[in-house]
């Protein structure tokens, strides 16, 4: 059969050979078993229902076997053969060229060199998954190759419940993932429900389709990195960032640490991903003895060297390590998966990657101790480094929500609403203050053509469009378009490309705009292919998260999820090819709600008309949100979009005098 043609089969008829498991692949750990025998017959049935019931005999010992030995059943035996990567748009077989614009970017996601567990269909921080097994891929790559621009396909949590008619403004596609009544929602949820098939986890941008492999979170954290050392009135030359965490979020951060210009070291516990981020060129060097970490970090400072350095090991071997050898660290963080601290997002220090494994599946209270252990010891480490002057800051993975849960010291002692932590989130010093409130959030595109010259051309579009947008900002957004001009220029040089021919930048709803219909006129002047637009989770307006996105809002309604949930559904009526809404995000299930979308540009006004209505609500809706809360550079914002356009009024604060308030 043709690729087209396995595509139009959708779950075959006639069963497929079973596969053996590919252990040269990273693998997503064992699940812990949490269902009783009567759950498993149901995650049986759940399972079993995509199938014919001839096949039922057959596939039962085979998916109980999957469950007990891996916790889920994912169906490897319906793995596609053929590879799994980005094609050109027109490979697709298809009546929507939208429809086929989604399935660009759903094997790009599950791309081996994108994804983090391909084989269990997650893409990226520990349990992101695209699907939760191979059944509904193939059903969903079914129906996308039928799908007319008259009607709109509906995903349940990875499930596609199916085509219903709608018409040619609507979204085609409607993406929920993890959907939870809130009493429901717990960690211990996730793995029951999940492991009965009937949730998943979609992560940010992994169930959402819109993942472009760690491109995303270096153009995030290099923004970071930059203002971090600015903040601190430091440069970044010859000075020293520690951090951890090579695969849920790639290689993001010794990539970025190398594009901002500082020396870069990052622990990783697993030795496999490790490897695969020094082979693909994100990390520099990898070291594996403390001593020599020491020397060669100290040898870094000298030189004052541009370096990254993967530690193989625990960070907090680093943490304590660096103390006692007083090497001063400038800025600090950390990265590791700990919204999934349970199931493999963080790893116990003085055991090894293997037994952590074996204790998580097996004995998950004691690996839940040991990690909680190790919380306590890590924020120490690090307190004593800011003692001495070390700037650290919660990289938006539920480091600190999690310390505090596990008892560590990371109060601060003298609370407000909204500090109650002794260490910032980077939203609240860095990203919020200087970037959301402003509007400037993380706009991303995909060349759908997959040829690099398109990527080249549409990077030259947007520098030239942020270049002539830059000569009449205002001051206070300078800053802001200095760097993007800077990051997109180097975006070549580089190497930033994993995958699909994918871009970001940061940019306001001005920018976003006008660089979008660049695009679309340079399509229908037939120089570029199509092009998928779309944005990271983490941005102005798609997500309420208490302790990332939106902690910077002091009102008190940080806890509410009005604004993700009021942007999903304003682009869906405004013309967004797809849209999605997830529970759970970069810092756990039940910690966040946040929604995102995809646009095709095909070069038509049809397209010209959604992308302006669509991706001015997009960004103004967080914005209005923001200013509400008194952010004062948001006021400035909304107050700006409202002159550019007649139609926007949005209700402003009244600011009240403090000293009225002294003695009440």
């Amino acid at each position: 059969m043709t690729f087209k043609e396995q595509i139009q089969q959708g779950i075959p008829t006639i069963l497929p050979h079973k596969k053996e498991y590919d252990t040269t692949i990273n693998h997503a750990p064992k699940r812990k078993e949490i269902l009783t025998n009567e759950e498993k017959k149901l995650a049986l049935r759940n399972a079993l229902r995509y199938f014919d019931a001839v096949h039922h005999a057959e596939l039962i010992p085979e998916f109980k076997e999957e469950l007990e030995k891996y916790g889920r059943i994912y169906m490897y035996r319906f793995r596609p053969d053929y590879r799994m990567y980005a094609r050109p748009i027109e490979e697709y077989p298809g009546k929507s060229l939208q429809a086929r614009s989604i399935m660009v970017m759903i094997q790009n996601n599950l791309d081996y060199a994108v994804a983090q567990h391909p084989h269990e269909l997650i893409t990226y921080g520990g349990n992101g998954a695209v699907f939760s097994n191979w059944a509904q891929y193939l059903l969903t790559m079914q129906y996308l190759s039928e799908m007319t621009d008259e009607q709109t396909l509906v995903m349940y949590s990875g499930h596609p419940m199916g085509l219903f008619p709608s018409h040619k403004d609507a979204p085609r596609v409607v993406v929920t993932n993890g959907m939870m009544i809130p009493n429901y929602s717990k960690p211990d949820d996730w793995e029951k429900f999940n492991a009965l098939g009937v949730t998943q986890y979609g992560q940010m941008t992994a169930g959402s389709y819109m993942y472009i492999g760690p491109q995303g979170i270096v153009h995030g954290t290099t923004i970071t990195v930059l203002n971090g050392f600015r903040k601190i009135g430091k440069s970044p030359k010859g000075n020293l960032f520690v951090t951890a965490g090579l695969g849920g979020m790639s290689g993001a951060q010794p990539k970025a640490g190398n594009i901002a210009g500082c020396i870069t070291v990052c622990a990783e516990v697993n030795p496999k991903i490790t490897q695969v981020r020094l082979d693909q060129g994100w990390i520099d060097e990898k070291i594996t003895d403390l001593d020599e970490l020491v020397a060669r970090v100290r040898k870094a400072k000298e030189n004052k060297e541009v370096v990254s350095i993967a530690y193989l090991g625990n960070v907090v071997e680093v943490w304590e390590k660096f103390a006692e050898e007083d090497v001063y660290i400038d800025l600090g963080s950390d990265q590791t998966s700990l919204h999934n601290p349970w199931a493999g997002g963080y790893y116990p220090v003085d055991i090894s990657f293997e037994e952590s494994n074996e204790m998580m599946a097996n004995n998950p209270e004691l690996f839940k101790e040991k990690v909680q252990e190790t919380l306590r010891r890590h924020a120490k480490a690090i307190n004593k480094h800011t003692e001495k002057g070390t700037y650290f800051f919660d990289y938006g993975n539920a480091f600190l929500l999690e310390a505090s849960r596990a008892g560590a010291d990371v109060m601060n002692p003298n609370p407000t609403l909204g500090r109650e932590f002794k260490y910032p989130s980077y939203v609240q010093d860095i990203m919020g203050p200087m970037c959301f409130d402003y509007g400037f959030g993380p706009f991303r595109w995909v060349c759908t053509s997959g040829k690099p010259e398109d990527l080249v051309k549409t990077d030259a579009i947007a520098c030239e469009v942020l270049e002539e947008i830059m000569k009449n900002s205002p001051e206070e957004i300078q800053q802001q378009m200095a760097d993007n001009i800077q990051w997109i220029k180097g975006a070549q040089e580089n190497k930033l490309v994993v995958g699909s021919q994918a871009r970001i930048l940061y940019a306001d709803a001005e920018g976003r705009m006008k660089i979008a219909q660049a695009f679309n006129e340079a399509i229908e002047r037939g120089e570029i292919g199509p092009v998928v637009l779309g944005r990271d989770h983490h941005d102005v307006s798609g997500t309420d998260s208490p302790y990332r996105e939106t902690s910077n809002i002091y009102d008190g309604s940080r806890f509410t999820a009005d604004m993700a949930i009021h942007n999903v559904i304003g682009d869906s009526f405004r013309g967004a090819t797809w849209v999605s809404i997830h529970n759970g995000g970069g810092v756990g299930w039940g910690e966040v709600m946040n929604g995102g979308f995809g646009m095709l540009l095909d070069g038509s006004l049809d397209a010209s008309r959604r992308l302006k209505s669509m991706l001015f609500w997009d960004v103004n809706n967080g914005i209005a949100r923001r200013s509400w809360a008194r952010n004062e550079e948001a006021v400035f914002a909304i107050k700006r979009a409202m002159n550019v356009e007649p139609n926007l009024k949005v209700t402003l604060p009244n600011l009240v005098d403090d000293a009225l308030l002294e003695n009440v």
